[in-house]
């Protein structure tokens, strides 16, 4: 059965219609009730007719719980509420993690996410299913279904060798064990290590040109990768790694003078702020990253370069938890966020608000699904706002 929410949908579109006119929006909702069980890491798209798809993990934990799986619902455009929830995808006795959507230049909807073998997120398997039926009401109706294999080679390791060789770091390290950056160094000469693990967390990128990018990271490595298609999404091959001293979750944006930015969270030594990493060659090599002087609490984050060139950035702005949750904004391309505003914030301990997922949809608005806790349950939020709301 339906939950109805007509008040969130007249908000809706009355947000739709004072958009227009340059007046600040701001409204949200839950997109199902509080669960008793573990609701997390979502992703949104918009679909060709105007809905809106979003998708999650529901499970009793993360990588320890097999009973986890991919659940969404729908947003139909002029709808009164989102739809009933639904599965996406389920590896039977395995979690299945952090799903990601994505709508291709052809208009399929592809869905990437993770199984979790032996309980580790570092033995993680990348998959990859796509549907051209996936409008209307229900589940999409999947034609395909894959397992991502990447491949680095030598030159991964020869760049994570290098990148901790010019740039000393400030990991932890004690005389009687091998430093951080010798033990990562390591590891990224086995191929078996660096060919496994690397999960999905944020939305892909299409470059200009039609080259699609998939953002990846690792918690074998804690280092960032780019997975590149130039055709479509039908094969993939890993970029050379976005290295730093303990960094993962890029979200990828783009300047107009072709430069991408990746920003990561950090899982690093203190202070704990957001990493960034550079790349001029379309994604195939990145800088070495480094650390922003934006806080972030070991938490994600979602930048995405809007229509008018403004940037939008969510995250916890916060170094000790995930209970202050805001949107900024830039009007430089990142080199300065001149504005932002608190999308929800808490006492420490008591809500929990993260992992968002970002949109600018046709009608110009910004969509928004994010992680809710509060102690009585958990949900996946969504809310709809503009730039003028953050300004204001």
């Amino acid at each position: 059965m339906r939950v109805k929410n007509i008040k969130l949908v007249l908000n809706v579109v009355l947000a739709v219609a004072v958009g227009a006119f340059g007046r600040p929006v701001f409204q949200q909702a839950s997109i199902f009730p509080l669960q008793d069980k573990h609701v997390h890491s979502s992703s949104i798209v918009q679909a060709p007719n105007g809905d809106l798809l979003a998708c999650w993990f529901h499970g009793s934990g993360e990588r320890t719980a097999d009973d986890v799986l991919i659940r969404g619902a729908r947003l139909q455009k002029g709808a009164e509420a989102w739809s009933p929830v639904f599965s996406m995808a389920d590896t039977p006795g395995f979690p299945d993690c952090n799903p990601v959507l994505f709508v291709d230049a052809q208009e399929r909807l592809h869905l990437f996410w993770i199984a979790v073998l032996a309980h580790r997120w570092e033995m993680s398997l990348l998959k990859h299913r796509t549907a051209e039926d996936w409008l209307g009401d229900g589940p999409p109706r999947w034609n395909r279904q894959e397992v991502i294999t990447l491949k680095p080679g030598d030159a991964f390791a020869e760049a994570v060798k290098q990148g901790f060789a010019e740039n000393a770091s400030q990991a932890l390290w004690a005389e009687y064990a091998p430093s951080y950056e010798e033990q990562i160094i390591r590891a990224a000469q086995d191929p078996a290590k660096r060919q496994m693990g690397w999960m999905t967390r944020t939305h892909l990128l299409i470059l200009p040109g039609g080259r699609i990018l998939l953002p990846l990271y690792s918690d074998g490595f804690c280092l960032g990768l780019a997975a590149i298609s130039d055709d479509g999404g039908e094969t993939w091959r890993a970029a050379q790694p976005m290295v730093g001293p303990g960094l993962n979750q890029p979200s990828i944006v783009r300047k107009k003078d072709g430069t991408l930015v990746a920003y990561m969270r950090d899982e690093g030594p203190i202070p704990s702020r957001v990493f960034k990493s550079i790349s001029k060659d379309d994604g195939e090599t990145w800088s070495y990253a480094v650390k922003t002087a934006i806080p972030n609490p070991s938490s994600s984050l979602e930048v995405v370069a809007l229509a008018n060139g403004h940037w939008v950035m969510i995250f916890n702005d916060v170094e000790d938890g995930r209970y202050s949750f805001a949107a900024a904004l830039s009007d430089d391309e990142g080199e300065t966020w001149k504005w932002k505003r608190h999308i929800a914030l808490a006492e420490k301990g008591q809500k929990s608000f993260s992992y968002p997922s970002l949109i600018q949809a046709d009608d110009g608005l910004l969509h928004l699904t994010y992680s809710y806790g509060d102690g009585h349950g958990q949900t996946i939020k969504y809310a709809v706002f503009n730039e003028e709301w953050i300004k204001e």
